[in-house]
């Protein structure tokens, strides 16, 4: 039996996933979180074989629990399971160590397929969003672009971002200027919408 944790927010599509993937003879539903926090523990408990993840979850969200994950039970994969098909989440995910990335629509017997096939230590992506991935590039905003971003986004002023990132206001605009530019926007909200809509943030 494939041994399979259900992390998602939505106590719904939680329950709904759980359900449909234990009419499946070889998988079995051992742990079900509502958030990112959670993951590594029952990993642990449950000796988790595969993951399913959803990114936008509270406190720890998917692909920062898919590091956890990866790093502290390397055995355990992970597969990205998400409402969120976009370019820049599918590279993060890749990149913290996902061995898969599909989305909630994915028809209940292509989801337990992937599951065996991340199990077997192979990677699935879904296929549209990976053509997209590579029509698109990678995510050209710097790590410093990306946190000054995340903040302008939510209205903060630049004096308070930089007091925030130990960093001079110039130096703010400088990195916010650079992120305008980055993704073709007109000002910093706009950037940071573009840089979410993209996954980039």
């Amino acid at each position: 039996m494939i041994r399979v944790l259900v992390a998602d927010d939505q106590a719904l599509v939680r329950g709904a996933l759980a359900a449909l993937l234990n009419l499946e003879p070889d998988i079995e539903v051992v742990a079900e979180v509502p958030d990112g926090d959670g993951v590594l523990d029952a990993v642990r408990e449950h000796a988790v074989d595969v993951c399913l993840l959803d990114i936008q979850m509270a406190r720890l969200d998917g692909i920062a629990a898919t590091a956890q994950v990866r790093a502290a039970v390397p055995g355990c994969r992970v597969l990205i399971v998400t409402t969120f098909g976009r370019t820049g989440y599918l590279r993060r995910a890749l990149e913290a160590g996902a061995s898969g990335f599909v989305v909630k629509d994915t028809p209940a017997a292509q989801l337990a397929d992937a599951i065996r096939r991340v199990h077997q230590g192979l990677r699935v992506v879904d296929q549209q969003l990976a053509a997209e991935s590579l029509a698109e590039g990678s995510n050209p905003l710097s790590e410093r672009e990306r946190q000054v971003l995340a903040m302008a986004r939510d209205g903060v002023a630049v004096a308070v971002i930089a007091r925030q990132v130990h960093l001079s206001p110039g130096t703010v605009r400088n990195h916010l200027s650079s992120a305008i530019g980055k993704t073709g926007a007109a000002n910093r909200i706009e950037a940071a919408n573009t840089a979410a809509q993209r996954g980039w943030l």
